[in-house]
């Protein structure tokens, strides 16, 4: 079920406006969806190629004031994907090839609604494009690490994000009909920038030669057919008197390719249980507390209570809840709400607690047993989790304090945050709290940039992260933690509630414009990958695009489109 009670105030306007709202229960955005009941998607499974067609409603928008004509999408129609895409890694194991086309004559997708975004914030326009690119890479990280391949069957015009779309795809089939093109005409009809990362795609994906890519992407009719594959904008072509042979083909090849098993029980993806009030968000292992006067949100995350499972199909029978899994969907619905609900929280505290002896246990469990799909499918969770972590464009503090379970899957938290604060206590050493690092800290999840977040905290230092295998499994006290660099300050108990609460105060009295561009910096050092580059163009380019007159002022192109007026550009280049 979708939650969206502002839609009750009764304007378009009023409901856009809510990522600039503090949420109540009563307002809350949520991403919940039942995986029976979709609206803009169908999907069908025959072995091992799962068919998932696009058909979106024009009176399905999230909000009203806009149809989503010409299978155009917004927020609502990319989060069913994502409950798609979610419910075929987890309860469909046998299926190795996801065939994503269109059940409409002659359109695969016109990309996102441009009316929607006409209308929409500016927060919600950001939140939306990451939103929707996390979804992209989504798909690239399952294909990369989970086997589960994915085809884009174009068999109609295809533009802007609906190119996006096919361009996360591993591979991309386009109908030869004479009328049907690939485009990203963003550029030369709306004044943006692609924003589900098209422009990064085409050149370093598919290699498109530059010159050409410049073309393509100031084309407003897009390309065709046989040049559309002689470009790389396409993988292959065919006629319509072909086509249906030729996607089958294709998705079976792809599937035989796939890593996952040919048959097996999947998991039920069960309701997540969540209270909501006005002073945060709560789950059974995670906890969101708000600070309002103070402008943090501190979200806990609690280890696990058990012993894990004793082998993978143990696990698998846990379901969801199987605790790093369970853990995981708990803080993704967490960092997904937070972002979209609360942008006034601008710092995320984030704390552990419970033993971190038994994180290190699931943890080695995990490893031991990633040859099983479900396994493999929950490292991916995890994985994708702490890496739309990173990607939030909020301030993070890591606070480690006695009780605290920093370890393992858990120390990700401390070493994605921007600044991490570990108590000393002086007058009690014992009491102290520890870090505990376990194998998987070592390349199990990898941010964006390809690199451990280790490997980006010692990027000058390489040489250390051999001295910290060798600590793998000890409980590394505070003296020792800050020594190493795992922290960046240990404050001892005389002057740990004022260092913390001052570094909390004075976060809040810079400027979050400055702070989200400084973060989106500093995270992913060395070299960069597509998907570093996709959310650092993200946050810095479209960021700014989107709040230039040539774009969303009153006679940009953006505000203008489809009422047959011409955009009026400042003609300065800044």
């Amino acid at each position: 079920m979708l939650y969206f009670a502002c839609i009750s105030r009764g304007s378009a306007d009023v409901a856009m406006q809510l990522a600039e709202l503090p949420a109540d229960a009563e307002t809350l955005f949520t991403y919940d969806k039942d995986g029976e009941s979709y609206r803009h998607w169908s999907v069908s499974v025959d072995g091992r190629i799962a068919t998932v067609s696009m058909n979106v409603d024009p009176d399905g928008g999230i909000v009203p004031g806009y149809k989503l004509k010409l299978n155009s999408y917004d927020l609502g129609v990319d989060m069913e994907l994502h409950d798609i895409i979610q419910r075929l890694r987890f309860e469909q194991p046998q299926v190795g090839c996801v065939v994503l086309t269109s059940a409409q004559e002659r359109i695969f997708c016109s990309g996102a609604n441009i009316y929607m975004l006409g209308i929409s914030s500016h927060a919600w326009k950001v939140n939306f494009c990451k939103f929707t690119n996390e979804t992209r890479n989504g798909f690239e990280d399952s294909s990369q690490n989970g086997g589960l391949k994915f085809l884009a069957a174009v068999n109609g015009s295809c533009a802007g994000g609906g190119y996006e779309v096919a361009l996360a795809c591993d591979e991309i089939l386009l109908i030869d009909d004479r009328s049907s093109a690939v485009s990203l005409p963003e550029v030369p009809l709306l004044a943006v920038l692609p924003g589900t990362g098209g422009l990064t795609r085409v050149v370093d994906k598919r290699k498109v030669r530059r010159d050409l890519a410049d073309v393509f992407c100031t084309s407003e009719e897009g390309v065709r057919g046989r040049r559309a594959k002689q470009w790389r904008l396409v993988d292959d072509i065919a006629p319509r008197g072909h086509w249906d042979e030729k996607v089958r083909q294709s998705a079976e090849r792809l599937a035989a390719q796939s890593k996952r098993p040919v048959a097996g029980e999947g998991v039920k993806l069960t309701p997540l249980k969540r209270t909501i009030s006005n002073d945060g968000y709560q789950y059974e292992h995670v906890d969101v507390a708000f600070d309002r006067q103070r402008n943090f949100a501190t979200i806990t995350v609690k280890a696990p209570l058990d012993a894990p499972p004793r082998d993978g199909e143990a696990m698998r029978a846990k379901g969801t809840t199987f605790w790093p899994f369970a853990m995981a969907r708990e803080l993704d619905d967490a960092i997904l709400t937070l972002r979209t609900n609360e942008p006034e929280l601008g710092l995320w505290v984030l704390e552990t607690e419970g033993d971190g002896e038994r994180v290190l246990a699931y943890d080695d469990a995990l490893l031991a047993n990633a040859d099983h799909w479900f396994v493999n499918e929950v490292i991916g969770m995890l994985r994708r989790t702490l890496s739309r972590l990173d990607v939030s464009s909020r301030s993070m503090f890591a606070v480690i304090k006695p009780g605290s379970a920093f370890a393992g899957v858990l120390a990700e938290l401390a070493f994605a945050a921007d600044r991490s604060y570990m108590l000393e206590m002086l007058s009690n050493p014992e009491s102290s709290p520890k870090i505990r690092l376990g194998d998987i800290n070592f390349g199990a999840f990898p941010m964006c940039n390809g690199l451990s977040r280790l490997q980006s905290r010692y990027l000058g230092e390489p040489e250390k992260l051999e001295e910290l295998r060798k600590l793998v499994g000890e409980a590394i006290p505070s003296g020792e933690a800050n020594d190493l660099g795992l922290v960046t300050f240990s404050p001892d108990d005389i002057d740990w509630e004022g260092e913390v609460r001052l570094a909390i105060d004075e976060r809040a009295g810079l400027s979050p414009d400055a702070l989200t561009g400084m973060e989106a910096s500093l995270r992913f050092g060395g070299a960069e990958t597509v998907w570093s580059k996709v959310f650092g163009r993200l946050s810095a380019w479209q960021n700014w695009i989107f709040i230039r007159p040539n774009a969303v002022g009153e006679n940009g192109a953006l505000k203008l489109f489809g009422s047959g007026k011409r955009a009026e550009f400042d003609n300065k280049r800044v």
